[in-house]
């Protein structure tokens, strides 16, 4: 397929005194992807409109009065990407430069596209469904010439410490002004989590995928608990514990490097935040069965995770090749039925996935402000836009998508205090 913009052909210089004027170029003629690609926008894009700039000329695709953004086209490569990969496409293409946001927000023009429901709009139409299915299998056939190797990069700490809460807490917050802190909402979210659990002095806390141990600082610190984190992550472990040396409170929290699988023990309550959906699909009765076995017969426990609100759970091809490999979205079906399996009692459910677009909001903001402070050797302009692309997917998902964010609350003891009123 030919670029937009082509090179121009080079005239021999015996040639150039023969010219009689100017020689034009002509531009590259719109494929069939771009066809079936705007075709389909305009059709099934309503509310808002967007603008496709290419080489030769303005396209304007959608039902709305606002504008949700202008895309300059850089090379025409962008619409086949798109089509055949989904996601996946767009991204890559993004981060090789096929295209630019020039007016409007990236994550607004992916809010707008993910409303569209492209995907299962196209799929029920069978004469849309078998051309874009001819160029996924065209796209297929030439070696995926324009699919990435796997990167691996070395995602270092300085790289959340770039974007994240001075507690480096990487889950979702909870927004209670608008203006509010990415610091101040995450010590909402904490806050709230520990006394969704009914802290109380003299407690024993397990926190199931700890992370730096930014919960279990703030449970010990503000609600008199001593803690025990888990995380498989050595650098994790090594860190959480300085933190808690500088929060002096070296021997009232504890973190541990093993993983749920071990865990033993008595503890009064039990939590889990940002791990569930790191788990393989056949760990999870594993996971509640150890949660159970360690929860007091009066305890209480708490498992916040991100979720899928639909009957089926589609795994973003982008998210799974760049950010989270392997990672799932828990449906919450399969949470209470491990809860009910394993004789946890369901107090509260709670779905917060309007507070991670404003989380991964703050994320976005920060990482745009300091982007330009991270090593490029380590982190390349490929990989800044990869993170870009992430954080702005984060944002048109927790409002657009079938995505979720629950907090699921249980108790140990069917019997146990159901509070009347939600925290």
């Amino acid at each position: 397929m030919k670029n937009v913009s082509p090179e121009p052909v080079p005239v021999p210089e015996d040639a150039q005194e023969e010219r009689r004027g100017p020689v034009a170029v002509p531009a590259a003629a719109p494929s069939r992807a771009r066809r079936l690609f705007l075709e389909a926008l305009s059709e099934h894009l309503t509310g808002t409109r967007v603008v496709f700039r290419t080489e030769d000329g303005r396209h304007e695709v959608g039902r709305g009065e606002a504008v949700a953004a202008v895309v300059r086209v850089r090379r025409e490569r962008f619409f086949e990407r798109a089509l055949a990969q989904g996601n996946l496409g767009l991204g890559e293409s993004f981060m090789d430069g096929d295209w630019e946001v020039e007016q409007g927000t990236l994550e607004g023009l992916l809010e707008a596209l993910l409303r569209a429901r492209l995907d299962h709009k196209l799929a029920g139409n069978p004469g849309v469904a078998l051309k874009v299915l001819a160029l996924q299998l065209l796209n297929g056939l030439r070696g995926r010439q324009w699919a990435h190797v796997q990167r691996h990069y070395d995602v270092g700490d300085d790289l959340f410490e770039l974007f994240l809460d001075r507690s480096l807490v990487y889950s979702c917050a909870y927004l209670v002004k608008e203006d509010d802190s990415i610091e101040t909402m995450q010590e909402q979210k904490l806050d709230r989590i520990c006394r969704k659990l009914d802290l109380a002095p003299g407690e024993r806390l397990l926190d199931i995928g700890c992370g730096f141990g930014g919960l279990l600082i703030h449970a010990a610190s503000r609600f008199g608990v001593t803690g025990v984190g888990i995380t498989t992550s050595a650098r994790h472990a090594a860190k959480g514990m300085e933190r808690v040396r500088a929060a002096g409170l070296d021997g009232r929290v504890t973190l541990e490097l093993r993983d749920h699988r071990t865990v033993e023990g008595r503890f009064d309550k039990v939590v889990s935040v940002g791990m569930m959906e790191h788990l393989p699909r056949g760990e999870y009765a594993r996971y509640f069965e150890r949660i159970a076995a360690v929860l007091a017969p009066e305890g209480r426990g708490l498992v916040h995770t991100i979720g899928c609100n639909a009957e089926r759970n589609r795994h973003d091809p982008f998210i799974q090749k760049y950010v989270f490999p392997g990672s799932g979205q828990p449906k919450l079906s399969e949470m209470a039925a491990e809860c009910e399996r394993h004789g946890l009692a369901i107090l509260d459910v709670e779905n917060m996935v309007r507070h991670y677009a404003h989380t991964a909001r703050r994320w976005l903001d920060r990482f745009r402000e300091r982007a330009h402070l991270l090593d490029p050797k380590r982190y390349d302009a490929s990989f800044r836009r990869m993170w870009e692309y992430y954080l702005c997917c984060c944002i048109a998902g927790a409002r657009a998508s079938d995505g979720a964010l629950y907090q699921v609350l249980f108790a140990r003891d069917y019997a146990a205090e159901m509070p009347l009123h939600r925290v």
